[in-house]
């Protein structure tokens, strides 16, 4: 098979991309680190369990919504739950599910933390951008993620803001 060989202009798409991709984190990380003593992966388990029903998900499910391994959220959420800011319960409906709950204490952790965050997110990518770009920026995020969730497993994940 041929190599199908990026042009400079593709390239240099590319080459930026994974540029943001390689700073974004850790400037999310760094804030919320510094301003509410979590990771920026903390914050996001903590955040998809606020706006669960009853603030609670099996963690099988908040694994695939916030595409970590079992392994990984397992790790993390052992120490949200040693801050107090979630449980681990029993499933009522399965016993062998293991289901995770915020805390009153968790649930003021993402209200304490969330207006440092979206600034951090405005300054360093929304406001950089025009209104067309944001909206640009949304087309061409759904291009992508159509190859990499064909099925749209987690659309449900990206979608849930959409207009209309």
């Amino acid at each position: 098979m041929d190599t199908r060989w990026l042009d400079r202009e593709q390239l240099a798409a590319w080459v930026r991309l994974v540029t943001v991709l390689e700073l974004l984190p850790g400037v999310l990380d760094s804030q919320l680190r510094r301003d509410a003593q979590l990771t920026h992966f903390d914050y996001y388990v903590l955040a998809m369990l606020s706006e669960s029903p009853e603030r609670t998900l099996r963690m099988t499910t908040l694994a695939r919504q916030t595409g970590a391994t079992l392994a990984r959220l397992s790790h993390v959420v052992q120490r949200l739950e040693a801050r107090g800011l979630l449980e681990r319960f029993s499933c009522p409906d399965d016993r062998r599910a293991t289901n995770a709950r915020l805390t009153d204490a968790g649930l003021q952790k993402v209200r304490d933390s969330a207006p440092g965050h979206v600034a951090t997110v405005r300054q360093h990518v929304i406001d950089a951008l025009t209104p067309q770009q944001v909206s640009q920026l949304k087309d061409i995020t759904d291009a992508i993620l159509s190859r990499l969730d064909p099925e749209g497993a987690r659309a449900a994940l990206y979608t849930r803001y959409d207009a209309g």
